[in-house]
């Protein structure tokens, strides 16, 4: 296990060093256009270069609703917390606790930010790539339909229209405006694309630049996380993160392991595979929403640093309680 840890955090430990140093000798403009060029062309070449390759006649069983009660339960429990956390700062005399609660949390950018770090998991690059090591090959299907629900419906469904509503908030929140930046997300079209053209051949040399853009969209989204750690303002910010990484990590893959215990009857495989999708460290794209969206983008980064660790810690957790 330590092994295929090791070597599925390699590229993100490198990766991340890497734009870590390379902010000082780029423009301070790079990572907002990185990650809007991410938004708008990477990833969408990823899911297309996915959905082309992925075999969708297998059996999901219970994934995709599972999937989204995840999703649903984290946005819920992120929201109540910072409800709760906000009259709790404010009632609060001691000045170490309120300090560590003194957040903007009237703020909508902030508020964003927060329920998409908490709900919001790296399915596609870390679960892929780390799950599958513990799961029977019989499941596989239900960690890849997780992936693929999780992040078309939720991270470029929901995940939006919650980025939509708390960023930019300068403007109204018209119905409208929300519907239509779900409906233009360049990664929903390319999920469409690729899906209903799996049958159609493409060139070799066009089929390997798709396979091959996976890759540099990992890297790239990699080297975005290490240019906005370098610019967090001291190890302070990292408290910003600090409870949204447990919701991710620890409370919803919990919540789902006792759900699907004792509510659906699932053991075994089936279930182990539901908690480690569900508690994969934040995902990738609220960093690229924060910056397509204007949200705060210290919360999501310093969540995702957080995360990550946690998740290390804690997956031999859930292989004891969860596994066979």
């Amino acid at each position: 296990m330590t092994e295929t840890l090791f070597h599925a955090y390699l590229p993100l430990i490198a990766w991340t060093s890497l734009g870590l140093i390379m902010l000082r000798l780029v423009p301070e403009t790079l990572p907002h256009w990185l990650g809007r060029g991410l938004y708008w062309v990477g990833i969408p070449l990823e899911i297309l270069a996915l959905a082309r390759q992925t075999n969708f006649s297998e059996p999901a069983g219970l994934a995709p609703g599972i999937t989204l009660a995840a999703i649903g339960t984290g946005v819920a429990i992120a929201y109540l917390c910072l409800v709760g956390l906000q009259q709790f700062a404010a009632r609060s005399t001691n000045a170490n606790i309120s300090g560590f609660l003194a957040q903007p949390w009237d703020k909508p950018s902030y508020q964003g930010s927060f329920i998409l770090a908490a709900a919001l998991g790296n399915t596609g690059f870390v679960g892929l790539s780390i799950v599958p090591t513990f799961i029977d090959p019989e499941y596989l299907s239900w960690i890849v339909f997780f992936s693929i629900t999780h992040n078309i419906v939720g991270a470029y469904g929901f995940g939006v229209l919650i980025a939509s509503y708390f960023g930019r908030s300068e403007q109204s929140h018209h119905w409208w405006i929300h519907l239509r930046d779900v409906l233009t997300v360049p990664i929903l079209w390319a999920f469409a694309i690729g899906y209903f053209t799996q049958d159609v051949a493409l060139p070799p040399v066009i089929e390997s630049g798709l396979q091959g853009s996976i890759d540099v969209v990992i890297a790239c989204a990699f080297l975005l996380i290490g240019m906005r750690l370098s610019q967090l303002p001291g190890w302070k910010s990292f408290q910003q993160g600090i409870i949204p990484a447990v919701l991710r990590v620890i409370v919803i893959p919990g919540l789902v392991g006792v759900a699907t215990t004792f509510v659906l009857g699932l053991s075994g495989d089936r279930r182990l595979a539901m908690v480690l999708m569900s508690g994969v460290p934040t995902a990738f794209a609220g960093l690229i929403f924060a910056e397509e969206y204007e949200l705060d983008r210290t919360t999501i980064a310093s969540s995702i640093i957080l995360s990550t660790i946690l998740y290390l810690l804690v997956l031999p957790l859930w292989l004891y309680v969860f596994g066979n």
